[in-house]
């Protein structure tokens, strides 16, 4: 259990949303833990610290040891709820895990060795499809992040979830296709469809349909 990162939390004695208001209104964000057959533990976080955690790639795949009130509780974060207007975090859930919970987690994709890629030095667009991949697993074999090795691609290629070696036990929740986590693509080149006209000043002319359109009056109802 050392392994994890330690959040700190404060118990929280009663539920319901009267209770939640009144924890938000004294500046704390209000959060249970589930699962694991026991308990519900209601609990309140101060929210610069679930802000700064959550301002970390992967929050949602990180295991945490929460600890509130000096009773520690391995937990996966597994939902927040956000101020439609501020974005400020107004509840989270916490689900209790062990090595054998299976879990469905969002896990980070990472690209490297993009200067050793053809297509990307001859000036290629790296078009990231997904910027993390939903996999299910055990809680004891969540992976930090899902690696892209971009070495050797050139112009045209992509990378598909079939040829990434997850490790064992992890299984994409998408299993009907082969979805493309990215692709090395041809610089976009602006074409122009139709030409402007200028005159001797560089001044825009109009064309004649222009002329018509802005002659005709308007219809009246």
């Amino acid at each position: 259990m050392s392994d994890y990162a330690v959040l700190e939390a404060a118990a929280r004695d009663r539920a319901g949303k009267g209770a939640a208001r009144a924890t938000r209104r004294e500046g704390l964000v209000p959060g249970v833990i589930y699962g694991g057959g026991q308990d519900v533990v209601l609990l309140q976080m101060d929210p610069r610290v679930l802000n700064a955690r959550m301002r970390k790639t992967g929050f949602f795949a990180t295991q945490f040891q929460l600890d509130v009130g000096g009773s520690r509780h391995r937990v996966l974060p597994k939902d927040v709820q956000f101020h439609p207007v501020t974005d400020d975090p107004l509840h989270i859930d916490f689900l209790r895990v062990t090595d054998r919970t299976r879990v469905t987690v969002e896990i980070p994709v990472r690209f490297v060795n993009e200067d050793e890629a053809p297509g990307l030095i001859e000036g290629g667009v790296l078009n990231i499809v997904r910027h993390t991949v939903e996999v299910a697993t055990a809680a004891g074999n969540i992976p930090e992040e899902i690696t892209v090795d971009l070495s050797g691609m050139v112009i045209g290629d992509s990378v598909r979830i079939g040829s990434i070696a997850l490790p064992e036990g992890v299984r994409p929740t998408i299993a009907e296709r082969d979805f493309m986590i990215a692709s090395v693509n041809a610089p976009m080149q602006i074409v122009e469809d139709e030409e402007v006209e200028e005159d001797e000043d560089g001044m825009d002319v109009p064309t004649v349909a222009e002329d018509e359109a802005a002659e005709e009056p308007e219809e009246e109802d």
